[in-house]
């Protein structure tokens, strides 16, 4: 019977370099060890992860002049994309003993929509266990950068909707991952430094993690 997967999240602040070092991560994880023969890694981002997703992410991000989504419309959109991404794509991975490595997952919303936004932390909490029907990441990355370096080196790039939102905004969020990874199955990552830098310090959780955590 094949093992089932693991699921590892990389969660952060827009401007922490989150979508860099995925992508090192999706080249050094396979040979890295960690990983058992025969087992695939898949990548994937939320929201967007599937095609109903990346439509659903135009919504989100990119909505037609004067008609961004409210902030409830804004919590339901994103569950509905979760949903659809867990049933389409991660459960039929790790299933089949893959491991996924995802941009993003229901952090995301607990620090941007709970923390950002204000919503109701139990109406998230609901709306989560709806979406993810009970799946919860083996790990959790968070990539913590302080917000005004984090909005420096984002100067100048085109901004989508929410990343527009300013540094007040930026920093309730950043609040919001500092007390989500206090909890179990969370680990805090320095994401100062060069680039090589912080893949160092991600390869090194990931390494003594999975030691701990076989």
């Amino acid at each position: 019977m094949t093992a089932r997967g693991k699921f590892l999240v990389l969660e952060g602040i827009d401007g922490c370099g989150k979508s860099t070092q995925l992508r090192h991560l999706a080249t050094w994880l396979p040979s890295s060890g960690l990983m058992p023969p025969g087992a695939g890694l898949i990548c994937s981002r939320e929201p967007g992860g599937t095609a109903l997703g990346l439509a659903l992410r135009q919504l989100l991000l990119h909505p037609p002049e004067g008609l961004a989504p409210h902030s409830r419309t804004e919590l339901l959109l994103y569950a509905a994309d979760r949903a659809q991404h867990v049933q389409q794509c991660i459960e039929p991975a790790l299933a089949a003993g893959n491991w996924v490595l995802c941009d993003r997952f229901s952090g995301s919303t607990a620090a941007y929509q709970g923390y950002g936004r204000g919503l109701d932390q139990a109406l998230i909490d609901q709306l989560e266990q709806l979406a993810t029907a009970g799946l919860r990441p083996d790990l959790c990355l968070w990539l913590a950068l302080d917000p005004l370096e984090a909005a420096q080196r984002r100067a100048g790039e085109r901004a989508d909707r929410i990343e527009a939102e300013g540094l007040a905004f930026l920093g309730r969020v950043h609040a919001g991952f500092s007390a989500l990874a206090k909890r179990p199955g969370w680990q805090q990552v320095c994401g100062q430094g060069a680039v090589d830098q912080v893949q160092a310090r991600l390869q090194a959780c990931l390494q003594q993690w999975f030691v701990q955590n076989p």
